[in-house]
């Protein structure tokens, strides 16, 4: 039993301001999404289990990557209890370790830019298909050190880009931060 065995969206919050470490570049993070498998049309998951999500059904804690829109990574840590398909999409972080790693990864994005936005944490931690499958939980390539002190205000809202189950308030973000994505609606969500 794992803190990530809950709810999703319970569990999703929990995740801010934790570290995510991958060599020697570490993120805080700062935004999260919570995507529900079956019970969540927006989920990856939710028509089953195929050879893509299969990740997604757990165990709790193990990294579900994939390629986005043919042009960058995007990371998942699955969570609910196995079996069940959920997951928690990283949004967005702050480096704090590995700054120099990072921005030679980054290009000529700013520092506030280096991880905000799921492509760039991941191109600045360098997680790629290759970690597909890991465990965060210690003993694999990336892992997850949650912060045990309450991190500050947290807000909810709609999540980023997505056209179906537009209007449930799964995006968390630390509210004082200014490493978080912009929020963007899917032009093909529902008003």
């Amino acid at each position: 039993m794992t803190l990530l065995d809950g709810p999703v969206e319970q569990v999703a919050p929990t995740l801010l301001g934790g570290l995510l470490r991958h060599g020697v570049v570490a993120v805080r993070l700062t935004e999260v999404e919570a995507y529900d498998g079956a019970n969540d049309p927006a989920s990856h998951a939710y028509r089953g289990r195929t050879a893509r999500t299969d990740v997604m059904f757990g165990p709790p804690g193990r990294l579900y990557v994939y390629f986005s829109y043919g042009m960058r990574w995007a990371a998942n840590i699955v969570c609910g209890p196995d079996g069940t398909a959920s997951g928690i999409l990283l949004r967005a972080g702050q480096v704090v370790e590995g700054l120099e790693v990072a921005r030679s990864r980054r290009g000529r994005a700013s520092d506030r830019d280096l991880a905000r936005g799921p492509g760039r944490l991941c191109q600045a931690l360098a997680v790629t298909g290759a970690q597909k499958g890991t465990s965060v939980l210690g003993g694999g390539p990336v892992t997850l050190e949650l912060d045990p002190q309450p991190v500050g205000t947290i807000s909810t809202g709609p999540r980023v880009g997505v056209s179906a189950a537009a209007e449930r308030p799964w995006r968390f973000w630390l509210t004082e931060s200014r490493f978080v994505s912009d929020y963007k609606r899917s032009p093909r969500a529902p008003r």
